[in-house]
């Protein structure tokens, strides 16, 4: 189950129905040999400063982020913790001339790849990483 929060922030989301049955089509894609199955992931919209307090907290990051991932999964199940900052989602999507909107999936598919497994600590691996956001957009657009 996916539920939605916020933090910090005004935000409210909309088109929950449709971005959970997006979630669970790429956690289905990912199903090559394993079955996984959707738990329960936590969608938490936050401000800049929330998300910088937890970045310093549990990753001793002194920086802004985008969104910090919580893995929480078990066996071939999906669950976790996404804080997304909606500041800097604003702020990104200016920088690379996309819609609020595409910005915030690609962020969201971001730390469901993650959930999933994929890493972006490397060059190849971030290159991985950016062309199945890039593929799962597509199927959401």
């Amino acid at each position: 189950m996916v539920k939605y929060f916020r933090e910090d922030t005004r935000f409210v989301f909309k088109g929950r129905r449709d971005n959970n049955e997006w979630i669970k089509g790429v956690i289905a894609s990912e199903s090559d040999n394993v079955k996984l199955r959707l738990g329960d992931i936590n969608i938490i919209f936050c401000s800049d400063e929330y998300l910088l307090e937890l970045n310093k907290k549990y990753l001793s990051h002194d920086y802004y982020t985008d969104i910090i991932t919580f893995d929480n999964c078990s066996n071939q199940i999906i669950s976790g913790d996404l804080f997304i900052s909606i500041d800097r989602v604003r702020e990104n999507s200016k920088m690379y001339s996309s819609s609020f909107d595409e910005e915030l999936h690609r962020v969201i598919v971001h730390g469901l790849l993650h959930l999933l497994g994929y890493k972006d600590k490397t060059k190849a691996q971030s290159k991985v990483m950016r062309e199945k956001e890039s593929f799962y957009l597509n199927l959401r657009y």
